[in-house]
C-alpha cells in the first residue's frame, strides 16, 4: 500500500478516527504523513497506535477503498474536502490541538475566501431562546455588522440561537459560517435547509462538516460538532444557555484553545440564562452588557454609530457644536471618495463655501483630498 494518496489516506483515518483526533495526530507526528499508517499491519500497526490500538482492525485496505469512494462522492455532490496540512485548511483550527484530519466544505467561494478574510466569531445559545436572547442575539450581530472590521459569524445551524445569529448576518451583509454534525449533504434540523442553501450561494460563507458523507445528527455528534465552532474562531460569545447546554461545551472548548469567550448574562432564576451565569461567575467569560463595547473588545474597532459620534465629539471639542465643518466631515465620512463638486450638491452650499471649509478641515489634519479633490478621512481619526 505504499503507493496510498495522501488524501485518500487522511480521509481514511478521519473516519476511523472522527471522535478521537488525538490519535490521528499522534499517526501523523511518528510518521510525517497519513500514507504510511497503511503500510502497517498487526503489531506493528497496533504498537503504532499505542493507547488507540482498538482502531488496528479498521485501519485497513477496505476503509481506503470507502476513502477512495467518498472523495468521489464528494466531487459528484459539488462538495470539496480540505485534508489536515493542507494550503486551504483553516489557520485558526489548525493551530488547535486536535482539528479534525479532513474538513468537508460547501461554498461558493474558495476556502481562503471563508477563513482568512475577516476574522471568525462564534455565536451561539441554547435552541429554546427566549425573547430576551433573540432580541440580544440580533442587537450583537447587528452592531458586528457595523464594526469597522467586519466578522464572519460562526455557529451551529441549530434552531435559536444559531438560526438567528446566520439569519442576522446575511441580513446585515456580513459571511457566516454553518458547522454541521451530519455528512455535508444532509441539513440538520430539515427546517433550516433553505437557510443553508443561502449560506452556500453567498459569497464569502459556507457550510462545513468533518463528518463522513451519510452521517446522522447523532447526540454525540453535535458535541464533537462544537468544538470545530470553537477551533475557528478567534472568540465566542455565548447568547443564553442552560448549565448542561451545548453552547456551554464550545465555551470550554474555546477556553482550552486560549480564545476569548463572552457570556450574556440573565436573570438569577432563568433556567436558560443560569449557563451564562456560571461561565461569568467562574471567569471562563467576560460579561455582555453593550454591544457597541462588545465590538471594540473583540478588537472588529468601533460600529458606525460611536465613529460617528466619536468624529463630532472630536470636530465639536474644536469648533464647537454648531460648526457646518462637522457637517462637511460627517457626509465625507458617510462617501469616502466624494468630490467637492459632488459635496456641493449633497450639502446645498455654495463653492467656495465647501472649499474654504474643506481647505480649514485638510490645514487641520481632519481631511484628506487626492489630485482628483476626492476627500477622505484620515484613518487614524476614525
Amino acid at each position: 500500500m505504499a503507493s496510498t494518496d495522501e488524501r485518500t489516506a487522511l480521509c481514511a483515518l478521519n473516519k476511523a478516527l472522527g471522535y478521537v483526533p488525538a490519535a490521528g495526530h499522534a499517526l501523523l507526528q511518528r510518521f510525517g504523513a497519513a500514507a504510511p499508517v497503511f503500510d502497517l499491519e498487526g503489531a506493528a500497526l497496533r504498537e503504532a497506535l499505542g493507547p488507540y490500538r482498538e482502531f488496528a482492525d479498521q485501519l485497513d485496505g477496505r476503509l481506503l477503498e470507502w476513502a477512495a469512494g467518498e472523495l468521489d462522492r464528494i466531487r459528484s455532490g459539488g462538495f470539496r474536502m480540505i485534508a489536515y496540512g493542507e494550503e486551504d485548511y483553516p489557520s485558526l483550527l489548525a493551530e488547535c490541538e486536535d482539528p479534525p484530519l479532513a474538513l468537508y466544505f460547501n461554498a461558493s467561494s474558495p476556502p481562503a475566501a471563508v477563513f482568512e478574510m475577516r476574522p471568525c466569531i462564534a455565536v451561539v445559545g441554547t435552541r429554546d431562546l427566549s425573547p430576551y436572547g433573540r432580541d440580544w442575539c440580533r442587537r450583537l450581530v447587528l452592531a458586528m455588522g457595523e464594526a469597522s472590521v467586519p466578522p464572519c459569524i460562526v455557529s451551529g445551524l441549530a434552531f435559536g440561537a444559531d438560526g438567528i445569529a446566520h439569519r442576522t448576518a446575511l441580513e446585515c451583509g456580513l459571511t457566516t459560517v454553518g458547522v454541521m454534525a451530519t455528512g455535508i449533504e444532509k441539513v440538520y434540523p430539515w427546517q433550516h435547509t433553505e437557510l443553508a442553501g443561502e449560506i452556500v450561494r453567498t459569497p464569502g460563507c459556507a457550510v462545513v462538516t468533518d463528518y463522513p458523507t451519510g452521517s446522522a445528527p447523532v447526540a454525540l455528534n453535535f458535541i464533537r460538532r462544537n468544538r470545530i465552532i470553537a477551533g475557528l474562531s478567534r472568540a465566542t460569545v455565548v447568547i443564553e444557555s442552560k448549565t448542561k447546554g451545548g453552547s456551554l461545551i464550545t465555551a470550554k472548548y474555546a477556553c482550552d484553545y486560549n480564545r476569548d469567550v463572552y457570556a450574556l448574562p440573565g436573570r438569577a432564576d432563568d433556567a436558560r440564562s443560569a449557563g451564562c451565569n456560571s461561565l461569568i461567575r467562574q471567569r471562563m467569560a467576560d460579561i455582555v452588557t453593550d454591544p457597541e463595547d462588545l465590538v471594540e473588545r473583540l478588537g472588529l474597532g468601533k460600529t458606525a454609530r460611536r465613529r460617528k459620534a466619536g468624529l463630532e465629539a472630536l470636530l465639536g471639542r474644536k469648533y464647537g457644536a454648531d460648526s457646518p465643518l462637522i457637517r462637511l466631515a460627517l457626509v465625507v465620512k458617510g462617501h469616502p471618495g466624494i468630490s467637492l463638486d459632488e459635496i456641493v450638491r449633497e450639502t446645498g452650499w455654495s463653492w467656495p463655501e465647501v472649499q474654504e471649509r474643506a481647505a480649514i478641515l485638510e490645514t487641520d489634519g481632519f481631511l484628506e483630498t487626492d489630485l482628483l479633490r476626492r476627500c477622505t478621512i484620515p484613518a487614524k481619526i476614525v
